[in-house]
């Protein structure tokens, strides 16, 4: 008999509740997170680490490009955002290069300040 672990646990339950504002919320934060590792691990030189939470972070972003609602207008802009934030998290992963994740970090993280913003005033309302 498996022991169940009661943070996986919350975690599952957190998703399976949220709303498709909160989950949206919690991609941005989950892109933030691996870029976060992955910074470090390029800082010591774990390439292995620093790859595969790139390429989880790269997952998160195109998700966000599969989707978009293209019948809003704002959807052709973030779809071009979007596109230049996996791109430069790609070329940061070839090239090892910490200043072009550092960019791609800030532009997500506007991202989703930007997102709780609306968020606040939606729930203001």
């Amino acid at each position: 008999m498996a022991i169940n672990n009661p943070y996986q646990t919350y975690q599952q339950n957190s998703v399976t509740t949220a709303s498709p504002q909160e989950l949206t919320l919690m991609l941005y934060n989950g892109c933030l997170k691996f870029i976060k590792l992955a910074k470090r691990a390029m800082k010591e030189g774990n390439f292995q680490e620093k790859n595969t939470n790139l390429i989880k972070a790269q997952n998160i972003i195109q998700e966000f490009q599969i989707t978009l609602d293209r019948n809003i207008e704002i959807s052709e802009g973030l779809a071009q955002l979007y596109d230049y934030i996996y791109g430069r998290l790609i070329e940061a992963n070839m090239k090892n290069d910490l200043a072009i994740l550092e960019e791609a970090e800030g532009q997500v993280k506007e991202l989703r300040d930007t997102w709780k913003e609306a968020m606040a005033l939606v729930k203001g309302k």
